[in-house]
């Protein structure tokens, strides 16, 4: 899996987990079936809110073809508060696809985050 981070702005710092580590701790966790329009993301500028990727053309085009190269078999993951930390592509596949539900697992509690306010262009990504 290609390296990813999840970004949330807590107050004034942006809080990023590698979100590979995070799903290494999932292992034991149980799968559920989480409604699609309990998925507040979907009314929101998910990719776009933190000011660091405009939407642009090319940009969605890109997140185009992530969507299209989705693999629902694979549950997203959720916060304690039932907000998506990965698999927005995944959950815009079932959206498209008309599925009323889609697997998840969801973290009993959100750990302490890797890093606070580092810029994502000083984070490790692969080429």
């Amino acid at each position: 899996m290609r390296q990813q981070y999840h970004f949330r702005s807590i107050g004034p710092d942006t809080h990023i987990w590698d979100v590979n580590k995070l799903l290494a701790s999932t292992q034991s966790l149980p799968v559920e079936d989480v409604p699609l329009d309990a998925i507040q993301e979907l009314n929101e500028a998910y990719w776009y809110d933190l000011g660091g990727d405009a939407p642009t053309c090319r940009s969605i085009a890109n997140h185009i073809a992530l969507v299209q190269a989705a693999d629902l078999t694979y549950p997203i993951l959720l916060c304690p508060a039932g907000k998506v930390i990965d698999g927005m592509h995944r959950v815009v596949k079932a959206l498209l696809l008309k599925l009323p539900h889609i697997q998840a697992i969801r973290l009993p509690t959100l750990p302490t985050p890797d890093f606070v306010n580092v810029s994502p262009d000083d984070l490790w990504y692969e080429d």
